[in-house]
């Protein structure tokens, strides 16, 4: 049980704290736009705390999820939910799949591309539409992405750009909390997340609520016409991040 409460090996309390700083601007980013935690933090994660990644940034994510789902509960669009959860589940199983047979690098890569593409398409005029379809396909994505990198956001943000604000933080709540659940149990399974992550993961609670209620007042000053080009510019951020994991 004293691995449940241990930092890892050479984690400093400088190092905490500089663990600490990322997931609460990355908490505060996903409190103002609906997501970004993850496109946030995984790639500075990869980079410079890998024992963050995939595991305890997933869990992290949870609680972000519920607080975000619960704040504007009503505006839940739970069809579109629904479908993205139902394709999330998919996405996670055959991730979870391929991290245990499939060598992780080259799965990233493509991800991360095809996302570039979906971004360029976007800025160029192509507009997603969050019908039902389009929502399933970008749920198995998020899944495969977000088991094998922690960072599965990038498709949800191309299929939903077009959604209000407040419709679209909700509902994107709702299906983080789902799918992340549906990861971890799925990393649980193949040995990639135990104990040791769990513990790492409720050290750092903290800073995501106080990232998320920062995302409070920060939130009601961003109009509703520059989430459209956050949601890219993340989505963008988040395939780099990708990218320059697998290089390093």
């Amino acid at each position: 049980m004293s691995d449940f409460i241990a930092l890892p090996a050479g984690l400093s309390l400088q190092g905490y704290g500089a663990m600490g700083v990322m997931v609460l601007v990355g908490a505060c980013l996903q409190g103002v736009g609906g997501l970004g935690f993850a496109m946030f933090s995984a790639p500075i994660a990869a980079l410079f705390f890998p024992g963050l990644v995939p595991g305890p940034l997933l869990a992290l994510g949870l609680p972000l999820a519920v607080m975000s789902g619960l704040r504007e509960f009503h505006e839940i669009d739970w069809t579109i939910a629904g479908m993205a959860v139902i394709g999330r589940g998919l996405g996670a199983l055959f991730g979870a799949m391929l991290l245990a047979t499939v060598p992780e690098k080259p799965m990233a890569v493509t991800f991360a591309v095809m996302i570039l593409i979906g971004v360029a398409l976007s800025l160029g005029g192509w507009r997603v539409t969050a019908t039902r379809g389009n929502m399933a396909l970008a749920g198995c994505a998020s899944g495969l992405m977000g088991t094998i990198t922690s960072a599965g956001a990038p498709p949800l943000a191309i299929a939903m750009q077009s959604l209000p604000g407040p419709r679209l933080r909700a509902t994107l709540g709702g299906i983080f909390f789902a799918g992340t659940l549906l990861s971890l149990s799925m990393l649980a399974v193949v040995g990639r997340f135990g104990w040791a992550q769990v513990g790492l993961s409720l050290m750092l609670l903290p800073w995501v609520v106080v990232g998320f209620v920062a995302s409070n007042p920060i939130g009601r000053r961003v109009p509703g016409a520059a989430l459209r080009p956050m949601l890219l510019t993340l989505a963008t951020l988040g395939a780099v991040g990708v990218l320059v994991k697998v290089v390093a």
